[in-house]
């Protein structure tokens, strides 16, 4: 279950600890029965999540297994292997909602704290790269691999939420990569793999053709790499596919971003221009895949792809 014997160290009086090829740390001795002390991920790490009100986290990746992690003890909560490469993870606003998006078009609601399992359907047959509930709990936007985004009501049943589609997004010419709700939990927008912004009513799955209709507009969160106010993340001779994830803070004094030289940078917001506040940060032996500020803004998370590790980062 964690692995085989990697490395050997002598802990505490009798104690002994094994470091395995899991990415585990167990302890015991020849008397005490081993119990792990870390479990980490094995597979490449995509998805990553802030607890909207908590000092926790959660991590998912292709080793098909999800962890919710406390920050201040750096210890495991609870960890739990649903069968399915996990991409994409998102709270709902209060915290009793878990929505995973896996790599074959499935996605799988389910408690936070129970690990009880809501719902799970499948849309498409592509990843379901980015996954968002609405500002109010209400609706839950999925935005696929295959270049749509579906939208689906929220609703609760008995104290269990029910989840009932909508519709379906149609516009973009290329993969769904980042989206924002806006505060009103009525409007999208969204970022693609060949760098479109577009944006979108969601009551009725239709694009809005005119961006300035919504210039005034409050979003709930700045995730998108490529809008009004994160142009200035972008280096000099960029391809486009040089970022994989950008975040606001809850305070919008700053923006993070994980790029593929395994560097997380930090902005000030908004970066509407290359010469924004600018610090970059190594500690990644791989790409950044996700990252994300904590409810308090006290500290960045980052995910790395294949060294499969998360970093946290203090802000002082």
């Amino acid at each position: 279950m964690h692995g085989n014997v990697r490395a050997l160290s002598q802990g505490r009086g009798s104690q002994i600890l094994v470091g395995t090829t899991r990415n585990c740390i167990v302890a015991g001795n020849f008397d005490v029965p081993f119990s792990p002390l870390v479990e980490g991920h094995t597979g490449e790490l995509w998805a990553l999540c802030a607890h909207p009100n908590q000092n926790q986290f959660l991590s998912a990746g292709y080793d098909q297994r999800v962890q919710l992690w406390d920050t201040m003890s750096r210890s495991l909560i609870w960890s739990k292997d649903i069968a399915e490469c996990v991409q994409s993870a998102c709270f709902s606003p209060d915290g009793h909602l878990l929505v995973l998006g896996t790599s074959h078009g499935k996605w799988v609601a389910m408690d936070a704290e129970t690990r009880d399992i809501y719902a799970s359907q499948t849309d498409g047959h592509e990843t379901i790269q980015v996954v968002k509930l609405s500002p109010n709990g209400k609706l839950l936007a999925l935005g696929s691999r295959d270049n749509n985004v579906y939208i689906y009501q929220v609703t609760q049943v008995d104290h269990r939420p029910r989840f009932n589609r909508m519709g379906r997004c149609m516009g973009h010419s290329s993969f769904i990569t980042q989206m924002d709700w806006a505060a009103d939990s009525f409007h999208l927008r969204t970022n693609s793999g060949d760098h479109e912004i577009l944006f979108w009513n969601t009551e009725i799955c239709r694009q809005i053709t005119q961006p300035s209709q919504l210039r005034d507009l409050e979003w709930s969160s700045d995730t998108c790499p490529l809008s009004f106010s994160t142009f200035g993340v972008w280096p000099e001779g960029a391809d486009g596919t040089d970022i994989n994830s950008c975040c606001a803070s809850h305070s919008q004094k700053l923006i993070a971003t994980g790029d593929d030289s395994g560097r997380v940078n930090l902005y000030g917001y908004p970066a509407c221009h290359p010469k924004s506040l600018h610090h970059s940060y190594a500690g990644h032996s791989s790409h950044v895949t996700n990252v994300c500020f904590l409810h308090d803004d006290t500290r960045v998370l980052s995910s790395g792809g294949n060294d499969s590790s998360i970093i946290q980062w203090t802000l002082q």
